[in-house]
């Protein structure tokens, strides 16, 4: 009988942080901006130059610990890393090894209908490096700073997951929480949201690990989902050979979909991690961090249930609803200015969604006012526009953020109610389409369908269909 292989995966995530300046100087932390602009003495490693704490950093660290059920150390500190590389300007980074800001926490996590918890062994905080640009036009490459400084947490979690399924849900659920404290917008395209996958295969029933390679270059879950499923594959063949995993770090190429090794760890570096002699330990006490829990928002478990009971809407419509917390903003916005749950649910499950799809835009770029959504549910509901009148009007409201208001009126779309105009629409549709009202009168009802359509298109689509269909109706026996 074939061996059963089970494969244990533990990860690695960095986060940037959302702050608007570095984790130890004043220079800014935003993504793009031409090479070497964001930077100063301290983040380039000038000799001399000194690091200041960014107190906010503590501030968002202590927030997604704290909703990671984690133990917030209470007397915590940075450490060196020692480790010479080219994007790295001090020749060693500020970390935390000793006593990170956070540990043993844990994230419950859902896949289908079975529920785990996935521990977390430790959050801690450092700076980013620099980033290395590769041309190989010339065959040379160069170093750009503006990265070097930029806060990150990183957490890392125990080897608790079993499948890319569960790292995906842990890894959504740890987006999603991160996302709700406004810490990060954890973007995994911008690199603001990285994953290191550590993984190994060990056969079932077995209690002891087997030999872990570390992954990574993963800015996806789609790539992360491929490479735990090729690593996989990988190491289960190499054993199925009679050969050895080497415990080493790999890249993972999506393109080819395949890996590559990078370097081995048979021994662990060496970082010579010592205490940061120019920064003083940050001490936390309780009412630190009960001013954190007091800022705390309503996370996206929570929510759930309360719309489900609160609005009354359905649980597939709720999950949607909370997935980003822009579009739940949106949702109870708009809901509080109209009144109408389940009228705001529908525009934004439906149409909002269609379009962020054509426009390949995230539910975070929405950029119209709840204000106008609910002035659009307004004028559709007391019949001053029909529904179909309603789409094109809200695709500029979702464009360009209009006045549904100004742009009906402007644009001559209210839903004409007068029956002398429709009466004589109506007559002359009757008169050009003898066969459909041939058909219609024999039974057939879907000839009036047509009919509606025709008198919808000679009144541009301002007609009230309800009047349309009533009318004709009233004509034709």
């Amino acid at each position: 009988m074939a061996k059963q292989y089970e494969t244990v995966i533990g990860l690695e995530v960095h986060v940037e942080l959302a702050t608007k300046t570095k984790i130890f100087c004043g220079c800014s932390t935003a993504f793009g901006g031409a090479p070497n602009t964001h930077t100063c003495p301290v983040c380039t490693g000038m000799p001399g130059s000194l690091p200041v704490l960014n107190k906010q950093v503590v501030e968002y660290a202590m927030g997604i610990g704290l909703a990671t059920h984690c133990d917030i150390t209470r007397v915590c500190k940075f450490d060196r890393k020692n480790y010479f590389y080219p994007d790295n300007p001090q020749n060693y980074q500020i970390s935390q090894l000793y006593q990170p800001i956070a540990r043993n926490g844990y994230m419950e996590i859902a896949v289908g209908d079975t529920k785990k918890k996935v521990r977390i062994h430790e959050m801690h905080m450092e700076e980013d490096a620099g980033k290395l640009v590769h041309d190989e036009w010339d065959d040379t490459s160069l170093v750009d700073f503006n990265r070097s400084g930029v806060p990150l947490v990183e957490i890392v979690s125990e080897p608790d997951m079993r499948s890319s399924e569960e790292v995906i849900a842990y890894l959504e659920k740890l987006r999603t929480i991160i996302q709700y404290l406004g810490a990060s917008d954890c973007k995994l395209q911008e690199g603001s949201m990285r994953a290191d996958v550590n993984l190994s295969v060990r056969e079932v029933g077995t209690q002891e690990f087997g030999t872990r390679t570390e992954m990574k270059n993963l800015n996806s879950f789609k790539a992360i989902a491929r490479a735990i499923e090729g690593e996989r594959e990988r190491q289960i063949e190499l054993i199925e050979e009679g050969k050895s995993v080497i415990q080493e770090t790999r890249r993972w190429d999506d393109n080819k979909e395949s890996s590559h090794a990078m370097r081995s760890k048979e021994d662990a570096q060496d970082y010579r991690y010592f205490p940061e002699p120019d920064l003083v330990p940050i001490v936390i006490d309780d009412e630190w961090i009960e001013k954190i829990k007091e800022k705390q928002p309503e996370f996206r478990d929570e929510k759930l249930e309360r719309y489900k009971k609160e609005f009354d809407i359905p649980q597939y419509d709720a999950e949607i609803l909370t997935e980003s917390k822009h579009m739940a903003d949106i949702f109870e916005e708009t809901t509080a200015i109209c009144g109408k749950p389940k009228k705001v649910s529908n525009w934004l499950m439906v149409e909002t969604m269609r379009l962020l799809k054509e426009h390949s835009m995230e539910p975070e770029d929405i950029s119209f006012s709840p204000a106008n959504l609910a002035k659009l549910i307004g004028l559709t509901e007391d019949g001053t526009i029909n529904s179909s009148v309603a789409k094109e009007v809200f695709e500029q409201v979702f464009e360009k953020n209009v006045d549904p208001e100004s742009y009906v009126e402007e644009h001559g779309l209210k839903t004409v109610n007068d029956e002398g105009a429709l009466e004589e629409v109506l007559k002359e549709v009757i008169a050009k389409n003898p066969k459909a009202i041939a058909d219609y009168k024999g039974g057939k009802e879907k000839a009036l369908g047509a009919l509606v359509g025709q008198t919808m298109k000679a009144m541009k689509g301002k007609a009230n269909p309800g009047m349309v269909n009533e009318k004709l109706r009233e004509m034709l026996n």
